[in-house]
């Protein structure tokens, strides 16, 4: 009787184990067959527009060039990073580029003797190339294409409406290995009278955004005052953001009236033969600046003159209340100002 009452246990036993044995196999293998899928990230939220008080009326110290009409009214959003092109220099008796250096922004140290004079950091016959207003059409690609023949980099410094009219140029000065820095919104005289502090702030800020829309990157945190009007509040804002400030010491004068390609050459090299060296101001809006360029590289060369690239530490972030108002000015559905980097929304997991 014992016997069969534990041999009944027993197969009892041997069955539940047998059954919980199967339900574990097959959940197991449930489990690894159905896919993980994890939720989409959403996209940052801006913030709602900023009621900024930049407008586009205030007297402005150059004449910035009305958008032309054969351009689209709202650019494609911007792209990831262009890709910097290898140096692919063919010219053996090319200017070239002495060296580089680079600049650690914090606090805003500023350069340019005829404005700021701590930061001396250029030795005999060495100088840097600048030129603002840029870019447009015809003027830049022949400021570049003269800076390529010769190996050698500049450091310009955009208008953002400009930078919103002509992106695509923008993005090949960068891809170029140029440095590029920021020259307000519209390129208005900070020190005006009818300039206040915070529309002063929205000038330098709304062309920081729109020169990163433009870029499809971050600019450097360089920026030069329009005629060069050093607003003091601007200045002491400029520390808080970390943003190196640009003077100059030779000035081309290239958007002088009667400034031929020849004066503009003559011009920069009687001040740097009395200077021996420094930082040269030029635009690459102006035409003559670029028809120029070519033998004033040339006679730089001659003069024993080197070339010295300025780049920034880290870039410059721009601040999301002014991103958005760029998006608002181009019209740029909503849909489409998700500027996340396309790695970070699009990842091939299988190929």
């Amino acid at each position: 009787m014992r016997n069969a009452l534990g041999l009944m246990l027993a197969s009892v036993v041997a069955a539940v184990v047998i059954a919980a044995g199967g339900w574990f196999y097959y959940s197991s293998r449930a489990d690894q067959a159905a896919p993980k899928t994890i939720a989409a990230r959403a996209a940052d939220q801006l913030p709602a527009p900023a009621k900024l008080a930049a407008r586009d009326d205030v007297e402005t110290t150059a004449t910035i060039a009305a958008k032309p009409t054969t351009v689209a009214q709202a650019p494609a959003p911007a792209p990831a990073m262009p890709v910097q092109q290898k140096s692919t220099c063919t010219n053996p008796n090319a200017l070239g580029v002495a060296r580089v250096v680079e600049i650690d922004t914090t606090g805003g140290p500023g350069f340019g003797f005829d404005h700021f004079k701590q930061f001396d950091f250029l030795t005999d016959k060495e100088v840097v190339l600048t030129f603002d207003d840029g870019p447009w059409p015809v003027n830049t690609p022949n400021v570049l294409k003269a800076l390529a023949d010769e190996c050698t980099k500049g450091l310009f410094f955009s208008v953002g409406k400009h930078a919103t009219y002509h992106p695509e140029i923008l993005r090949q000065v960068l891809a170029q290995g140029h440095t590029v820095g920021t020259h307000t919104w519209s390129h208005v005289n900070l020190n005006g009278k009818k300039m206040t502090e915070q529309m002063a702030k929205d000038e330098v800020e709304k062309g920081i955004s729109a020169v990163r829309f433009a870029l499809g990157a971050n600019p450097a945190p360089f920026f030069r005052f329009p005629q060069l009007q050093h607003n003091p509040a601007i200045v002491g804002y400029f520390g808080t953001r970390n943003v190196a400030m640009f003077s100059t010491d030779v000035d081309s004068f290239d958007f002088r009236k009667g400034a031929t390609p020849e004066k503009i050459i003559e011009t920069v090299m009687t001040r740097l033969d009395k200077l021996g060296k420094g930082i040269i101001l030029m635009h690459d809006f102006q035409k003559n600046t670029g028809l120029a360029l070519p033998t004033l590289l040339a006679r730089l060369k001659a003069g024993g003159y080197k070339v010295v690239q300025m780049k920034a530490k880290t870039t410059l972030q721009t601040l999301p209340e002014y991103d958005e108002a760029i998006m608002k000015d181009m019209k740029v559905p909503t849909a489409s100002t998700n500027t996340r980097p396309i790695g970070s929304v699009v990842q091939t997991v299988s190929q």
